[in-house]
């Protein structure tokens, strides 16, 4: 698959002005319009220039002009028609791309809790012939879904138990996950809340649901943190999630807010500078965001979270581990080095949760602990995420190391170093014990 990059030539360099672009594609200088400019003359009237929030690549121009030829610019960086026009049935999708009989069969027979929803941009970068490149892997299902093996369940992190009100799951002493909406744009086909996404019977805004919530977490001063979940939150319109913003800033022991999404991945076009603008407002305000795979890192997306990131949102990246998507070293390193340079901090590795149908997309244990030991000590510490696996029944994230600490010896703790050699520490104040 072409890679798409933020160093592609076609992308534009991180600055104030980044993303706002004139139909002819020349960058702003947006500051100069506050200038005063002496008009010793009647100014000519002249045809009202239009500018887009975005500059698209040369990837989606041409699959735009492709698949979507009645669609104008406007409406292709129009974040509602995107999500209005998401692809979900076998017959717009063979249209794109030529689906395996495997693809096709899963589709034409889906009987899963997950549906199919795939934005027309991200559409734009799968590969069209390839039914084992990583991201078409990641929305497009297959009859693998429907082999349900031992140990997975439909709420493996025990959710349910922990959500003493509806769209509430507190399982950490100071802090909530507010699950603030059924929908997301895009389903990756391994989402661990298959369950309860994108069902008919739920709403898109549940306000009687909402107040329950900030009720619940105004009467509990403990909590001051709020991870703002899902679906994704994007989604929601600019006065909707601002209103919610805006209850949750009143409680006084509430201290910051979290929002976890893939929206700049998958809809890179509902970062615009007026939303931005609005989300600057709730800060400390800090955002997660959902990234698989190298291929993921467009100009769009890219501009995406440079714009983010200027508002002075912190960003972090949440990566699941998938087998033959992402479970190799150079993968992983290509990706958490390219995240670091449009400003995201790599911060989880999820182990694949076990949640029904998802064997094919499960690695061992073994190979995120070879990840991470391929990662640390070769390659600054900031690039290194978290490696963690989501204990099944509720237990929580539990981060998982390489053994750098291999024992004691005579007062000695002895460690190993990212190439293998093994060290000594005084370890004076310890008493001798195995390390295991």
């Amino acid at each position: 698959m072409e890679n798409e990059t933020l160093f592609n030539e076609e992308a534009e360099p991180p600055g104030p002005t980044t993303g706002l672009v004139k139909v002819e594609n020349e960058v702003i200088d947006f500051f100069s319009l506050n200038r005063a400019t002496p008009q010793p003359y009647p100014a000519k009237q002249k045809q009202d220039r239009v500018y887009f929030p975005f500059k698209d690549s040369p990837r989606a121009r041409v699959f735009r002009k492709r698949f979507y030829p009645d669609i104008t610019r406007f409406e292709w960086f129009d974040w509602r028609w995107q999500l209005g026009h998401a692809i979900r049935d076998v017959d717009t999708l063979s249209r794109i791309i030529n689906l395996s009989e495997n693809e096709r069969q899963a589709m034409q027979h889906h009987t899963g809790a997950l549906p199919v929803a795939i934005t027309p941009y991200y559409a734009s970068l799968l590969d069209a012939h390839d039914p084992g490149s990583a991201l078409r892997r990641c929305v497009v299902p297959v009859v693998d879904e429907c082999l349900h093996t031992a140990g997975e369940e439909e709420d493996p992190l025990g959710e349910e138990a922990d959500s003493p009100v509806c769209g509430i799951v507190h399982r950490y002493p100071d802090r909530v996950l507010f699950l603030v909406t059924d929908i997301c744009s895009t389903y990756c086909r391994y989402c661990t809340r298959s369950r309860i996404i994108g069902r008919d019977s739920q709403h898109f805004v549940d306000l009687e649901k909402w107040e329950k919530a900030i009720e619940y977490i105004a009467g509990n001063p403990n909590i001051r943190d709020v991870l703002l979940s899902g679906g994704d939150p994007l989604t929601l319109p600019d006065e909707k999630l601002e209103w919610l913003l805006a209850r949750l800033q009143t409680i006084r022991h509430v201290e910051l807010i979290r929002i976890g999404t893939k929206v700049p991945v998958v809809l890179p076009q509902r970062i615009t500078p007026a939303f931005t603008a609005m989300l600057k407002k709730y800060h400390p305000l800090w955002m997660s965001i959902h990234i698989t795979h190298p291929d993921e890192l467009t100009p769009e997306m890219s501009a995406a979270c440079i714009r983010l990131a200027d508002a002075g949102i912190p960003l972090g990246s949440q990566t699941v581990l998938l087998s033959g998507i992402n479970d190799d070293v150079p993968t992983m390193a290509r990706l958490v080095h390219a995240l670091l340079q449009i400003r995201v901090r790599p911060y989880y590795l999820y182990q694949c949760d076990p949640i029904p149908g998802s064997s094919h997309f499960r690695t061992p244990i073994s190979k995120g602990l070879e990840i991470i030991q391929g990662l640390r000590g070769h390659t600054t510490g900031y690039a290194v995420p978290t490696y963690v696996v989501d204990a099944p029944g509720g237990g929580g994230k539990i981060p998982l190391l390489p053994e750098y600490a291999v024992g004691w010896d005579k007062g000695d703790l002895l460690l190993r170093n990212y190439a293998g050699n093994v060290y000594r520490y005084p370890d004076n104040h310890a008493e001798t014990k195995d390390i295991h």
